[in-house]
């Protein structure tokens, strides 16, 4: 049932009122375009790793910053804010002592972590072809230029 329900979501917001699929391009590659700053947030470095992350579990902080690796606690702080900000995840804040705090993905941050999960799964599998070309730049690059790096 979720399954089917959440494809015939998707087929209808490709529709437009009139019932015809909506064929408009998005609008990301405009500086105003709201969509854009959504897209930042959740491509940044570190929402990338957060999203995918809270994908698998809740998380208190200091397990979320474990289990992402690498970053700092106020880049973490900052990445969560601005992740909850867009509704993509919920603060759980529990009066108790020591205060307990457990970030989970909302709805709408489960289907965007989905999203990137998929595109980090594509990565994996075309791995190998991103390093063949990467290999066929570098030496195209220092053909070019003689053999000098850069």
């Amino acid at each position: 049932m979720g399954v089917r329900n959440a494809e015939r979501e998707r087929e209808e917001e490709r529709h437009s009122d009139a019932g015809r699929p909506d064929t408009s391009p998005p609008n990301v590659r405009e500086p105003m375009c709201p969509s854009r700053g959504v897209l930042e947030h959740v491509t940044s470095r570190w929402g990338v790793l957060v999203l995918a992350a809270l994908l698998e579990r809740s998380y208190r902080f200091s397990e979320l910053r474990r289990e992402v690796g690498g970053v700092s606690e106020k880049m973490l702080a900052q990445t969560l804010r601005t992740l909850e900000r867009d509704g993509f995840v919920d603060r759980d804040a529990k009066p108790v002592i020591p205060p307990r705090v457990d970030y989970t993905l909302t709805d709408v941050g489960r289907e965007a972590a989905e999203q990137v999960w998929g595109l980090a799964r594509w990565s994996e599998r075309r791995l190998d072809a991103v390093d063949a070309a990467r290999t066929a730049y570098d030496a195209g690059s220092r053909a070019a230029s003689g053999g000098r790096p850069g």
